[in-house]
């Protein structure tokens, strides 16, 4: 039975007040990280205190579900992290909990907060995106506040132009206005100039009075009994003072929420599903309409009926109909008659089918937006957890807390994951990739990170070792070190030289008879590396026998029988005959071709480097053994 204990108690309450800092802090970044992109829409649009209010209170409620895993992640790292600093993490070991048992307690929040954040997406958050939406257009949609630029076309107002040369700050005149009203037709335009003006709002802000002094007014005439001549009447006026009134709509309203139909983040998941059946159904009865014009299409655009088409197909396959030589019999007129009508057909056809295929490539993607939104919904409350069993982990793996080094990972882990969730989701919505490949490509990359670190910090294991990971890229490409054998300083028992010297001179008798029965230098058969292996002991015998003539002459007072020590190679003693120890692993990368191949190519490097081993062995076997023999002439020879 699940009892609640003071550690789980302790851990949930460090964790919770880091969580509830870090989410405001997550939340505050995500906000400013929006805003960001909408200042734009914000700056110079006159918006009231209360619409900005619910502009920032419906973002924060729409980025809840996305503040939430960054901070359990955060806040994870830095509780367990904190814990392994102060050596918290090892008492509770060496007490017998193991670390999965302390995770229970966060473990159990964490699916709260998925829970929770799940409910959010689906109950509060499409209300909180719809509102956001329509508060968004609305703002492109206000009137800007009226600051006129020097030197350039001001389209601010609707329905006209407006150059100012220079304007006075203090006053608020402006001189050198050059005014083109746009109110209907091109023969209706009037172009106003003026030396000096003075603009100005009315106290409702719906209209604005544009006081002009010395100037000209030209406006064409155009009137409707003039029709579509080509000399258009105008109008020319000198004035002292003129007012004119322009239009304008200085205040904020609300954009109408039906144009939002279609925005699938603000609907539920329940809204989403009926959706998807009536853009199906609708899109469905669309295409089966184009078919069905298309085939209507078939028999009418010749102007003969359905009997008389399929007549003329039937002689066009038949074989003694030739259609090149009865276009050959036309004449030139004709020739090109037809040509222009098959062409313009053609055109026409493309035209329609290009149409008609960009209405059905909308309500495709129309589609595909819906299910992303309904995958997502699960996808993001889904990574509170996985965030989870990457962060706490990590903590008890790095043990280091505060915001310093927990930041930087939480950074660079929601980095990865925001990339390839915006990818992923991009691609899928356009098409270019399937659906649940693109919205479940960050889950599927988090998942097997998650578990790895988890098994990792619960079984002790060293993940950011450096040494392991060069260790393993060695072996992956083949490198290896070389001896570094010194002279000792001090030598309890001498080298056996008799006894080396006969080992030695076997080791080269057995290395040449190797390098003689199995080709190095060749290819080796593919059937038998990968499906048909015998096991090659004889390389580690001569290895084994090596490194112990290497070990007991190590203690030699010669200095030239260490160097040639040091001249030995590393032998890889296995890699020259299988890529794998098991059987079934190197039947599967002799299946798989691509890894088949450069694990192929590999080994037949490793058999090409023993065959310069072998050869390197026994020239320094020959120099050893000298040496040696060496010693010993001159030691009868003083004697």
């Amino acid at each position: 039975m699940f009892r609640i204990k003071k550690l789980d108690i302790f851990i949930a309450k460090q964790f919770g007040m880091l969580f509830m800092g870090t989410f405001f802090i997550c939340q505050f970044v995500l906000m400013m990280q929006f805003l960001w992109r909408y200042v734009d829409e914000l700056i110079g649009k006159g918006l009231s205190v209360e619409v900005l209010a619910q502009f920032f209170w419906y973002m924060a409620l729409m980025l809840v579900p996305q503040a939430l895993p960054l901070a359990i992640l955060l806040s994870s790292l830095i509780t367990f992290g904190n814990m392994g600093e102060t050596s918290e993490l090892t008492a509770i070991k060496a007490a017998g909990i193991s670390l999965m048992q302390s995770f229970r307690s966060l473990i159990f929040i964490s699916v709260m907060i998925c829970l929770g954040s799940f409910y959010f997406q689906n109950k509060v958050g499409p209300d909180a995106n719809m509102k956001l939406a329509q508060l968004l257009i609305s703002m492109k949609q206000t009137s800007p506040e009226l600051e006129i630029p020097e030197g350039i076309f001001y389209d601010g107002i609707p329905n006209s132009n407006l150059y100012v040369q220079k304007k006075d700050l203090k006053t608020g005149k402006l001189y050198g206005i050059m005014v083109y009203r746009m109110t209907g037709s091109y023969e209706d335009q009037a172009i106003i100039l003026a030396d000096s003006g003075m603009l100005q709002s009315t106290a409702e802000k719906r209209h604005l009075l544009l006081n002009l002094w010395s100037g000209e007014w030209f406006e064409n005439m155009q009137t409707q009994a003039l029709g579509n001549s080509a000399a258009v009447p105008y109008r020319r006026e000198t004035f002292a003072s003129k007012r004119i009134v322009l239009d304008y709509d200085g205040g904020f309203n609300m954009a109408d929420a039906n144009g939002l139909a279609n925005n699938a983040s603000g609907k539920s998941l329940s809204k989403i599903s009926h959706d998807i059946d009536s853009l199906n159904a609708s899109y469905d009865s669309i295409g089966h309409m184009y078919y069905n014009d298309q085939l209507r299409g078939a028999f009418w655009t010749q102007s003969i009926n359905k009997h008389d088409s399929i007549k003329a197909v039937k002689a066009a396959y038949a074989k003694a109909f030739n259609i090149d030589s009865v276009y050959q019999k036309l004449s030139n007129d004709k020739k090109l008659s037809a040509i222009n009508r098959t062409l313009q057909k053609v055109q026409s056809q493309v035209s329609d089918l290009n149409f008609k295929a960009l209405i059905t490539k909308d309500g495709d993607g129309l589609i595909r937006r819906h299910y992303i939104e309904y995958i997502k919904k699960f996808t993001l409350a889904l990574s509170c957890l996985l965030f989870f069993f990457i962060g706490a982990p990590l903590g008890a793996i790095i043990r280091k807390g505060g915001l310093g080094i927990p930041v930087i990972i939480s950074v660079l882990v929601f980095i990865i994951y925001y990339i390839l969730e915006n990818t992923g989701t991009k691609m899928a919505r356009d098409g270019n990739w399937n659906l649940w490949f693109g919205t479940l490509l960050s889950t599927a990359v988090l998942t097997p990170a998650a578990v790895f670190f988890t098994y990792k910090a619960n079984n002790d294991s060293v993940v950011f070792n450096m040494d392991v990971y060069t260790e393993l890229f060695r072996k992956m490409l083949g490198l290896r070190i070389k001896r570094h054998i010194l002279g000792k300083e001090v030598i309890i028992d001498e080298p056996n030289y008799e006894e080396d010297m006969n080992i030695l001179r076997q080791i080269s008798k057995e290395v040449t008879d190797y390098s003689n029965e199995n080709k190095l230098i060749r290819m080796p058969n593919p059937i038998k590396v990968f499906f048909k292996y015998k096991p090659d002991h004889k390389i580690e015998q001569i290895g084994e026998q090596l490194e112990k003539v290497i070990n007991d002459l190590s203690n030699t007072r010669n200095s030239y029988i260490i160097a040639q020590l040091n001249q030995y190679p590393v032998m890889s003693t296995k890699a020259h005959t299988r890529p794998f120890e098991r059987k079934w692993m190197n039947i599967i990368a002799g299946i798989v071709l691509p890894v088949g191949a450069f694990l192929y190519l590999r080994m037949w490097r490793f058999r090409l480097r023993l065959l310069r081993d072998l050869r390197i062995i026994r020239i320094t076997n020959q120099n050893i053994v000298a040496q040696i023999r060496q010693n010993q002439i001159n030691i009868t020879t003083h004697i």
